[in-house]
């Protein structure tokens, strides 16, 4: 009987989640054609009660296949900044699409090993390891997140930015808790921006997942932990950050440069 109420909390649990989620993706997901996982990091609720600003700053994944309405819907938003987390390569080969005179920038800092890194699940029985060893590896967070809170902080009032990776989850998905996080949002909150990529990636994800398998005959379990977002793969960032640096606080202020100041006009510009 225990087994059976706590599977039925589990369930619930889960219903309530997706129902949130669901109810969540109406207000955040942009529509467009030529991308996944693009969706507004407005409307979240400080520790101090305020909130982030709507239509200032979105996440996305790969933006290369952007069509002329999805064009259209970023000048709508009037979307003029492109911070691109790939590497040096992914880039090349899948150059954004964006309106002219956006203003682009590539931080490619520790991306341009991605392929190595498919390469090394191969054999593997789980992926959970390796993609946590990923998330706790800080040497090249400074120097990919430094040039995009620069962006963010010369960014004209009446502008918006979009940063993004290939998938939109990892890359990104880091950027943005800092981002949220230097903003004053609490870690929950982080946490579900962050694991809602795996709502928005729903079909995109199961569809790697298969080419994972059947192209680069990796282990189908460990497929689906690298499309995947899970919470211990974030946890493992900012473990590591406080490992090595005391706190989030401090390694944003020695190492990503990010005086008082600039957090005081980080909020002064994106929150309400």
């Amino acid at each position: 009987m225990k087994k059976i109420i706590l599977s039925a909390l589990a369930i619930i649990a889960l219903y309530s989640s997706v129902s949130a989620q669901v109810a969540d993706s109406a207000k955040r997901k942009v529509e467009l054609q030529g991308a996944v996982n693009f969706r507004d990091l407005g409307g979240y609720t400080t520790k101090d009660g305020h909130h982030v600003k709507w239509g200032k700053i979105y996440r996305s994944a790969d933006m290369s296949k952007l069509t002329d309405q999805d064009l259209a819907t970023l000048a709508e938003r009037k979307i003029a900044y492109d911070v691109d987390l790939r590497g040096t390569q992914e880039s090349k080969q899948a150059p954004d699409r964006m309106n002219p005179n956006t203003d682009y920038i590539l931080c490619p800092a520790g991306s341009d090993n991605v392929g190595n890194m498919m390469q090394s699940f191969k054999g593997k029985t789980h992926g959970d390891s390796i993609m946590v060893d990923y998330y706790s590896n800080t040497t090249y967070l400074a120097d990919r997140y430094k040039p995009f809170f620069g962006k963010l902080l010369a960014m004209p009032e009446d502008k918006s930015l979009v940063f993004h990776c290939t998938a939109g989850k990892d890359r990104t998905g880091i950027g943005a808790a800092l981002l949220l996080y230097s903003l004053g949002v609490p870690y929950e909150t982080i946490m579900n921006d962050y694991e809602a990529s795996n709502y928005y990636r729903a079909a995109e994800n199961e569809k790697m997942a298969k080419q994972m398998v059947q192209f680069m005959k990796i282990n189908e379990g460990v497929a689906k932990d690298v499309v995947a977002v899970k919470k211990e793969y974030l946890d493992a960032t900012f473990t590591a950050i406080k490992k090595q640096y005391g706190s989030v606080d401090n390694y944003l202020k020695t190492q990503v440069g990010l005086t008082d100041e600039n957090i005081t006009e980080l909020k002064a510009k994106f929150l309400e």
